[in-house]
């Protein structure tokens, strides 16, 4: 090899490792913050990740997601993403947090940042409008509150001797309000009566249930929100230990052994997200991306535990439902 050459090649050599280092910090980082936990957000993740591989972004080979779960301690999801905002991601993903939503919103100014919520966004504060959210937010929204009065019908179909209705909710939960107005006048107009029964914590849910059984209720409504689907299997337990019909917003309940749920699709709503995640890496600015709202509303039933129960679902429910657990 003449020294030419050989001074050529070990140029090369020397610049590639440079050259290596400059591509991989190239890499995008993006941030994803929850109130909840991988165990039980796992699937939710996945779909997230499927979102961002549609826009061309594959986790560990050309982009990197710096994960902040606050394990159900939302106290600490404020300071979580602040965190992500100094670690100076490209975008932040934020879901599961309705119950400080606005706080997470109030600490990420200049980050761009996709939230996932189950109510109006708008009325949140969180965009200026549906159209055009202005600012460095988008959101993806479920819509969840307001679907309670249909909730309230569908679980008197299966109970029409219901006469004391329990709502269970989470009272700093941004959407609480609005879910107790709607189910307030429904039952109104159903001439049922409303029991209103909050918990904060997980101890919180056996007071709650303690409460619903002496209230002598006929049926339980569960409102959406960071706590309580992460309980979600101790909330149905509890439900079959009472021999207590109750209606969720989420497929995730009646899978885990619930009775019913009535609600836009969660899977969906963090695959949609990571598909903003991904427009928003290719240069769109999320004050041009509209906020996202369910197309389709998905009812499921478990009919084993109707059974156990010793409830009969209607063939018209049946047939209309998207899902029939047996």
């Amino acid at each position: 090899m003449r020294r030419r050459d050989l001074i050529t090649l070990l140029g090369a050599t020397a610049a590639w490792p440079l050259a290596a280092r400059a591509q991989q910090s190239a890499m995008p980082v993006i941030g994803f913050l929850s109130g909840r936990s991988l165990s039980s957000d796992a699937h939710l993740v996945a779909a997230f990740r499927q979102g961002l591989k549609e826009n061309g972004y594959i986790a560990d080979h050309n982009l990197t997601i710096e994960f902040r779960w606050a394990e159900g301690h939302f106290d600490r999801l404020r300071t979580l993403a602040a965190d992500l905002v100094a670690r100076q991601v490209a975008v932040i993903f934020a879901g599961g947090l309705d119950i400080d939503i606005r706080g997470v919103r109030a600490a990420v100014t200049m980050t761009p940042i996709v939230l996932a919520t189950a109510g109006d966004p708008v009325e949140l504060g969180l965009v200026a409008s549906f159209n055009r959210p202005g600012g460095n937010a988008t959101v993806v929204t479920v819509n969840s509150a307001a679907l309670w009065p249909k909730r309230l019908e569908l679980i008197r179909e299966l109970v029409p001797s219901a006469a004391i209705v329990s709502l269970l909710v989470h009272p700093n939960d941004t959407n609480s309000a609005l879910a107790i107005r709607d189910v307030q006048a429904a039952a109104r107009a159903l001439g049922l009566q409303v029991h209103v029964v909050q918990a904060t914590s997980e101890p919180g849910i056996d007071s709650a249930f303690a409460s619903i059984v002496s209230e002598r209720a006929d049926v339980l409504l569960v409102t959406q929100n960071a706590l309580f689907y992460s309980q979600r299997e101790k909330l149905v337990a509890l439900a079959a230990r009472h021999g207590l019909p109750a209606i969720y917003d989420r497929r995730e309940f009646p899978a885990a052994g619930g009775l019913m749920s009535y609600g836009a699709s969660n899977t969906d709503q963090y695959y949609q997200s990571g598909l903003y995640v991904g427009r928003i890496l290719k240069g769109t600015k999320p004050a041009d991306l509209p906020v996202l709202q369910p197309t389709k509303f998905e009812l499921v039933i478990n009919l084993k535990t109707a059974k156990a129960l010793g409830l009969t679902v209607p063939l018209i429910i049946q047939m209309t439902a998207d899902e029939v657990i047996e």
